[in-house]
């Protein structure tokens, strides 16, 4: 636990006085007693005097000050420090306070993220109504309830005669029995309805337990040094980089057995929805019901059921995308990050917490060991095991025998459209598509753009659909409908253009949908399924379309980059890279890394069985080393020409950088604070690079116009202190009238 607070003057606590939504929009300011100022500390459990009776309730500290909110002598003093020991909640509350340094967001804003909240659900339960009588005293009874001609008791008995124990489903629904009837017996002392609380399962499955694995030779080696590293009892972090099919995720499941044999619980995160089911089939037929999950398709409900479910004990094993790591295990011992490289482990939303950095942090607090693995290790977290900060761990072969990389062949679309090929598939991937089909094995496309076209434009005067709320065009879709994938802004197609009126507006470029449909046509025998934002809205969608390609009900799988992480199909021989310049040509300074790590993931879905695998990319740009790095699977090559550019330019992981974000739903307001805290941020650190205002890539995004300052620092500690700037700048107007956030990479 962080230390309190010494010294001369009063300090004083703000406290939340239960988790739930409301109270985390509000605290309550609460003296601290010179005496206990060592105990008290942020995640402190205290008791407190509350409301006009000064009833004793508990509190949680989540920020101490010197700075009373309002008069001093107003303020009631904390009674006592609990010594309740380490509770979930106080972890997270210090979880919450290292979130708000670090990201810049407020303590309320981070509590949210981490604290479950508490809502009103129903608890599910078993209901049952069993007999308390003899059959003999059953007999007579039912002889009274025939003289009477109490029929719906009549029903009941002679279903208590067959069975002592008759589910509730059965009594209300089949035999028609009435709240009131079901109490007059209760009453009689015929029978007694019985309750057992269950949990809400979103697992849905029973599965078979798998054998003990046997390990290759890598495997062993790997696990012996993690068994070493923990034996030592320091927490420690590991890189576990591995090529794809190298067998990580028997790793991850050997170091949670020894977790759980040790009574404590492990989270395993992954980064996208589409990999739960998969992993959740493998982990399950290893460790049954102790395992559970998280993610943002789950009920209220089941998300409820979850989070107490690991409060209880009842489960060991949290799976999910990045929220899961707020689980409130009591005994959290290990932390897996699996795909470690993906943004999708970047929040979206304030604070824009970094679920890899957080997860030390955490781990951090408890105890825990954290295991990161990909085939594709972020720079940063590769440089920092190469640094000695993590332990790095490296499985260059596939685990199955017989299975090797695929081999790689770059089709350069430059020369398919001077030869007259103008579809979206290359003679070469046309030709061994067909050849799989043939053979009966199957295929995987892969589109990192979803719809039918990219955008919708008037050849006469080139104007652009655009959303109206975000400054980006509307993508149309095969129902007719232009849709805005950000907000969620929807339109008819427009038969001509709204800006001269001519009927020669059309749609452009590719997505997912229009791919589907180019392959029916031809491929007309080919059975087709697409995976992509669009068909997996409800539910269960992934895992329907997962489930019916592992059993053989397609041949084809299209997609976006949701197909191409972490999904093992022994029958796939044959992946497609469609156009691998798409994450090239991008804004964002990781376009390369992106790129790389992509075509790597989709390469890797090829051959995993015994027969060997082929992959077929297709780019504009097929020289770029992004993309002949990713052939060769050579992540070395990459990673030190990558490196170069990341240094040169001063950019992450050489340098440390910090994006402060204005909005506004006036522009100029927008564009006036961001060059104000871009002057201030120069005044105050004159050495350090300072780069905007700067519109951002998406310069309007829900109404809001966006500006950027960016900050290139070697010292992290340094770009920390420059959000002070915003809170010590004299302009009370101007803030008021601007949204700022922070993003530190």
């Amino acid at each position: 636990m962080a230390e309190g607070k010494t010294g001369a003057g009063d300090w004083y606590a703000r406290l939340i006085i239960d988790i739930s939504h409301e109270s985390l929009d509000r605290t309550f300011t609460y003296r601290i007693p010179e005496a206990l100022r060592p105990e008290c500390a942020v995640g402190s459990v205290v008791e407190i005097p509350f409301g006009k009776g000064n009833r004793v309730i508990n509190g949680y500290c989540v920020e101490i000050t010197d700075k009373p909110e309002y008069d001093p002598d107003k303020i009631k003093e904390i009674l006592s420090v609990k010594k309740c020991g380490a509770r979930p909640e106080e972890e997270l509350i210090r979880l919450a306070a290292w979130m708000r340094n670090e990201y810049g967001a407020t303590m309320i804003q981070a509590l949210k993220t981490v604290l479950p909240v508490k809502k009103t659900v129903r608890q599910t339960e078993i209901r049952q109504l069993v007999s308390r009588m003899s059959e003999e005293e059953l007999v007579a009874y039912k002889a009274v309830c025939e003289r009477k001609k109490y029929k719906a008791k009549l029903r009941v008995v002679e279903a208590l005669l067959e069975d002592p124990v008759i589910p509730w489903d059965i009594l209300t629904h089949k035999l028609g029995v009435s709240a009131q009837t079901i109490a007059a017996m209760e009453k009689d002392g015929a029978a007694e309805v019985t309750r057992e609380k269950t949990w809400r399962d979103p697992v849905h499955v029973a599965a078979e337990r798998d054998a003990h694995p046997v390990f290759t030779q890598e495997q062993e080696a790997a696990l012996g040094e993690l068994a070493r590293l923990h034996a030592l009892g320091k927490p420690y972090v590991a890189l576990v980089h591995g090529v794809t099919g190298s067998g990580k995720t028997e790793i991850y499941m050997e170091r949670v057995a020894k977790t759980i044999e040790e009574g404590k619980q492990a989270i395993l995160l992954i980064p996208e929805i589409s990999l739960t089911y998969q992993t959740v089939m493998r982990f399950y037929r290893r460790f049954g019901d102790r395992v559970s999950i998280m993610h943002s398709r789950l009920s209220e409900g089941e998300r409820y059921d979850q989070f107490e479910r690991a409060k209880t004990g009842d489960c060991s094993i949290m799976i999910g995308p990045r929220s899961a790591l707020f689980t409130p295990f009591p005994k959290l011992g290990l932390i897996v990050i699996d795909e470690e490289h993906e943004n999708a482990y970047q929040s979206e939303s304030v604070p824009h917490y970094h679920a890899r950095e957080t997860a030390i942090a955490r781990a951090r607090m408890c105890g825990a060991d954290v295991i990161l693995g990909s085939a594709t290790p972020s720079l940063e977290a590769y440089s920092r095991a190469l640094k000695g900060e993590y332990v790095l761990l490296e499985m260059k072969k596939r685990a199955r025998e017989k299975s090797t990389l695929p081999s790689v062949t770059i089709v350069d679309l430059r020369e398919e459209l001077a030869a007259g090929n103008r579809s979206i598939f290359s003679r070469l991937l046309q030709e061994k598509i067909r050849d799989r089909l043939e053979k009966k094995e199957q295929v995987m496309l892969f589109l990192n753009r979803r719809a039918y076209a990219n955008f919708v434009s008037c050849r006469s005067c080139g104007k652009t659909m655009k959303c109206p709320h975000c400054e980006v065009a509307l993508k149309y879709h095969m129902d007719g409908v232009l849709r805005c994938h950000y907000c969620g802004f929807e339109q008819r197609m427009v038969k001509c253009c709204p800006q001269c009126s001519s009927p020669y507006i059309a749609p452009f470029g590719t997505g997912t949908q229009k791919v589907e449909e180019m392959a029916k046509d031809m491929f007309p025998s080919a059975r087709i399924l697409r995976m992509d934002a669009d068909t997996t809205k409800e539910k269960d969608g992934h895992e329907k379309i997962l489930t019916a390609f592992a059993a053989g009900d397609a041949d084809i799988l299209i997609g976006t980059q949701m197909i191409v992480k972490g999904h093992d199909f022994p029958n796939v021989t044959l992946m497609g890279a469609l156009a691998a310049d798409l994450s090239l040509n991008s804004q964002d300074f990781r376009g390369g890394e992106r790129t790389f790590q992509l075509l790597t993931q989709a390469a890797g879905r090829a051959g995993r069985d015994k027969r060997p695998g082929e992959v077929v990319i297709q780019s504009y740009e097929p020289g770029h080393y992004s993309i002949l790095d990713a052939a060769a699977q050579d992540y070395g090559a990459f990673y030190e020409k990558e490196m170069s550019f990341r240094d040169m330019l001063h950019y992450p992981p050489v340098y440390s950088l910090l994006t402060a974000q204005f909005s506004s739903e006036e522009e100029a307001n927008a564009e006036d604070a961001a060059a104000l805290f871009a002057a201030a941020a120069r005044k105050k650190f004159p050495q350090m690079e300072i780069i905007g205002p700067a519109q951002a890539p998406i310069g309007k995004l829900n109404d809001a116009y966006r500006k950027r300052v960016y900050a290139k620092s070697k010292n992290h500690e340094e770009l920390l202190a420059l959000k002070e700037v915003w809170e010590e700048m004299e302009e009370p107007e101007k803030k008021r009238r601007v949204n700022i956030q922070y993003t530190m990479e």
